[in-house]
């Protein structure tokens, strides 16, 4: 039997609805951790169902870092008006924002880097392999190793939350998809350096 008590303080943990929280502890048989895991886990997939759906609304956040010497444009887009007014969404783009600012991206996703930039790596890296003396399959491997983290260090979907490390942006907007019930896509950023010649935004070869 599960008691209102362990609901209302799981509810308070979680931000989800007392029906939510009463399903996952029973999932869980009362243990308060593994209901959150399966809060989760609900709001993963939950999140999932809404990618694709239209999110023709938003904002554009504007982010100065302390100084004026950096700043950050970034377009977020959600469904409604109503969602984009809230609190909840706000922070999600104030954080994003700060981040990009923090860990300087190449591009919001993988396929918006231009195959010129991914071959160039590819044949830095394949060069750099080549001194191991390694056979050439193992050599492809360690390439398709080493671009992942290219792509950990250099996309702003990939990229561990300056936040929270535990989280990659990816997780970050899957989590607040489930928590604010609408689809939201983070559409393109331009990050400004005071001496750069042109702003680091989004890498892209559909032009």
């Amino acid at each position: 039997m599960i008691s209102a008590k362990a609901v209302k303080e799981l509810r308070e943990l979680s931000g989800a609805g007392m029906m939510d929280c009463k399903k996952a502890l029973q999932e869980a048989n009362g243990d308060t951790k593994k209901a959150m895991e399966v809060l989760r886990k609900n709001g993963i997939a939950k999140a999932q169902k809404k990618v694709g759906r239209s999110a023709s609304d938003g904002v554009i956040m504007p982010y100065i870092h302390p100084g004026s010497k950096l700043g950050v444009l970034l377009e977020i887009n959600c469904e409604t008006d109503f969602v984009a007014r809230t609190e909840g969404f706000q922070n999600f783009c104030k954080d994003v924002a700060m981040h990009i600012a923090a860990a300087s991206p190449m591009s919001v996703t993988k396929e918006e880097i231009s195959k010129e930039t991914i071959e160039s790596e590819k044949n830095i890296f394949r060069e750099q392999s080549k001194k191991s003396g390694k056979p050439d399959e193992i050599i492809e491997k360690m390439i398709e190793g080493r671009m992942k983290k290219f792509y950990q260090e250099n996309v702003l979907m990939e990229q561990s939350f300056v936040k929270n490390p535990d989280l990659s942006i990816s997780d970050l907007l899957t989590e607040t998809i489930a928590t604010l019930g609408e689809n939201i896509s983070i559409a393109r950023f331009s990050r400004f350096q005071l001496g750069e010649t042109a702003p680091k935004s989004e890498t892209t070869d559909q032009e």
